[in-house]
């Protein structure tokens, strides 16, 4: 708890006071819960990630070891393994019987990863929020000084890592009425194929999916902006001026070349906002001036800010929380796009 309030010249009010507070303190600390005011967002739980895990993760993800995790290839096996050992390990729950959901792309097996974390709300927890990143990338590309592997730490095995520390960070807390689903994409770089068939089921499970917040390329900072990351579809929904609202500091901004590329559609998003007619979007820090190994052999984890990428996953905390604990549905599709 931030503030206190000293009453000098009524000490018997002082004193009931800080019993009180400290009751209130031990309360909050043992419970892991938010406070909140009506301008800011308070938190007495620790959201801090440990940037050595981080660098772990991202190391082995993008290693040549992995070969580019190529849909259908040994190496997204391996990665897919790495990644359900750390839900396992966090006691982070599965969706459907095993944390994979199976699909076939023009004679390829793919496989999205999918986990959850029920919610504590009786009515609430039938409600979804999806955080999801693409984990598959290029493979073995034609040879660039002798190095042919596309290893795409960037693109996305920062994301991916976002999205896996989130899922433990969550699993600490334990503190959300409703569902918040982990999503791990494959066969991204094949046009959106994991994102497209893990949505239509979803939507055939009729899923009451909230919203979905995707992580794609936030291994590098921007640079001279007031914001941390950059939402697409931006003008979409009331998304980013909630999340702000929520967090209590501007976490998403806008982008022109976002909008000039029509980015909303270019990522794993965009498959559940045409299913599920709902709030879809994606947080970058690539603003196409500050990395320049995209789809490169040379998208290797030591080009990468790991400290950048730490702060990205705890500011986004507050904000997915709130959004997880509010008792109506807030954000939503501003009215030019809730038909389409």
């Amino acid at each position: 708890m931030r503030d206190f309030f000293i009453f000098n010249d009524m000490r018997k009010i002082a004193i009931h006071f800080t019993i009180i507070a400290a009751f209130l303190l031990t309360s909050v600390c043992g419970n892991s819960q938010s406070i909140q005011t009506s301008t800011e967002v308070k938190t007495s739980f620790n959201t801090n990630v440990k940037q050595a895990e981080i660098q772990e993760l991202l190391n082995y993800l993008s290693s040549n070891e992995l070969k580019g995790r190529q849909t259908g290839t040994e190496g997204i096996e391996l990665a897919a393994r790495r990644i359900e050992k750390v839900f396992k390990e966090n006691n982070i729950q599965k969706y459907f019987d095993s944390y994979r959901h199976n699909f076939t792309i023009d004679g390829v097996k793919g496989f999205n990863l999918v986990a959850m974390l029920e919610g504590n709300d009786p009515k609430l927890k039938d409600e979804f929020i999806i955080l999801g990143a693409h984990y598959d990338h290029i493979g073995i590309q034609k040879p660039l000084e002798g190095d042919s592997i596309a290893n795409g730490a960037n693109d996305n095995a920062a994301g991916t890592v976002a999205v896996v520390e989130l899922a433990k960070k969550f699993a600490e807390i334990g503190d959300h009425k409703r569902t918040i689903m982990f999503v791990l994409f494959s066969a991204e770089e094949m046009g959106l194929v994991g994102a497209k068939k893990i949505a239509q089921r979803l939507k055939e499970d009729e899923l009451d999916l909230y919203t979905l917040f995707n992580f794609e390329m936030i291994g590098v900072p921007m640079n001279g902006k007031d914001y941390i990351g950059y939402l697409t579809g931006f003008e979409n929904s009331n998304f980013a001026d909630k999340f702000n609202e929520y967090s209590g500091e501007k976490v998403l901004g806008f982008l022109p070349q976002a909008k000039e590329y029509n980015l909303f559609k270019r990522s794993d998003n965009y498959p559940f906002f045409e299913e599920f007619k709902v709030p879809a979007q994606t947080i970058s820090t690539f603003d196409f001036t500050n990395y320049d190994y995209y789809h490169h052999v040379a998208d290797e984890a030591q080009r990468l800010d790991v400290g950048h990428m730490a702060n990205v996953i705890e500011s986004v905390i507050p904000g997915i929380l709130k959004m997880a604990n509010t008792p109506e549905k807030e954000i939503k599709l501003n009215q030019h796009d809730a038909g389409r």
